[in-house]
């Protein structure tokens, strides 16, 4: 780069930093970067809206501060004919701010049916397969506190346990791969991320999906401004979960203890030896340990669905059980302690 360039190129930067002035974007940056603390190579997933838009200028911020190389992705779906078009209104906007953006195209057939769903798989897929390409290990995503309320709801509508009621957390692994997802946001509210697009960009991409209320996302956000006008707030939602995660701390301290305690581990038999008192324990800590040793001998990325866990300990509550397979596993009685073996190993 030539030093005219480079000249440019430090005003542009001088420029971008100079908002941080501003009293409320300097706050929402301070909490953007004390949740992020990566020193390393990052990549963020860039939709268009205003909650990624305003994730790529705290990110740019941030690695402007720190020296740090950041690649930006933005996924077309190619579900509505202007995507395109959209997708190249924003790489244009992020160059504005001296901001890179590679289009990652979802080419081929689409779905007719649980198209939210579908596309967020391929999405993610995109997604990690060029961080995998570059030996970028921390993907950054704009989910914020809202998306955290959102998914609660849906989650109680769905019938989940405590450990799916919280499960939306700040640092998560991909697929077992060595893929950090990162949401920096959580503790940020839409308006705040709004605020930013808008005083940045003055841009943002509305998705008409958002709106649609074929989608059960939307009939939840709907909900959660009915539920705001009777009395149930942000911060008491937000009071509701912490004190479910705190909860949630204790029960896996338990399972831990559990799994310590009452499991031996046969490495040349690859087998499990749960004893008697593995069992003589809360139904949570039964439940969540057995899913545990059934996912990690089982070798499988989800765990084994709760209805069929919770039939399993009635089963073995009862002494005519013998034996079970489930999730890649045998499970066998034998006098009074059960073992968990893999099933792939018994069949050689």
């Amino acid at each position: 780069m030539n030093l005219k360039n480079l000249s440019a190129q430090n005003k542009k930067h001088k420029k971008i930093l100079g908002q941080l002035n501003q009293k409320k974007i300097s706050k929402i940056y301070n909490e953007f970067s004390s949740s992020l603390k990566v020193n390393e190579n990052l990549a963020v997933a860039v939709s268009g809206g205003p909650d990624s838009l305003a994730l790529a200028y705290l990110t740019k911020c941030y690695s402007l501060k720190n020296k740090i190389k950041v690649r930006y992705y933005i996924v077309n779906h190619k579900l509505r004919k202007e995507s395109s078009l959209e997708a190249e209104s924003v790489k244009k906007v992020l160059k504005s701010i001296d901001i890179q953006c590679t289009i990652l195209n979802w080419n081929g057939k689409k779905p007719s049916k649980n198209i939210q769903a579908t596309a967020r798989d391929k999405r993610y897929s995109l997604l990690s397969n060029e961080c995998k390409k570059n030996n970028i290990k921390y993907l950054l995503l704009g989910h914020h506190l809202n998306d955290l309320f959102e998914n609660f709801l849906i989650r109680i509508v769905r019938g989940s346990g405590l450990n799916g009621l919280i499960s939306f957390s700040k640092n998560t692994k991909y697929r077992g791969q060595d893929l950090n997802i990162i949401r920096p946001l959580l503790n940020l509210e839409k308006k705040d991320l709004l605020y930013i697009s808008n005083e940045v960009f003055n841009f943002f991409v509305k998705d008409p999906s958002n709106i649609n209320e074929d989608y059960k996302r939307t009939r939840i956000r709907n909900l959660l401004h009915t539920l705001e006008k009777e009395g149930l707030d942000i911060t008491k939602l937000k009071l509701t979960i912490n004190n479910l995660k705190d909860s949630d701390k204790s029960i896996k301290f338990y399972v831990d203890k559990n799994l310590k305690n009452n499991v031996v581990f046969l490495k040349r038999k690859n087998t499990y030896i749960l004893s008697y008192s593995f069992f003589d324990q809360s139904h949570e800590i039964i439940f969540r340990s057995l899913t545990k040793l059934i996912q990690k001998l089982g070798k499988k990325y989800y765990p084994v669905r709760g209805k069929s866990i919770n039939e399993l300990i009635e089963r073995i509550n009862k002494k005519y059980f013998t034996k079970i397979t489930l999730g890649g596993c045998f499970i066998e009685r034998v006098n009074e302690t059960i073992l968990i073996s893999q099933e792939r190993s018994r069949k050689v």
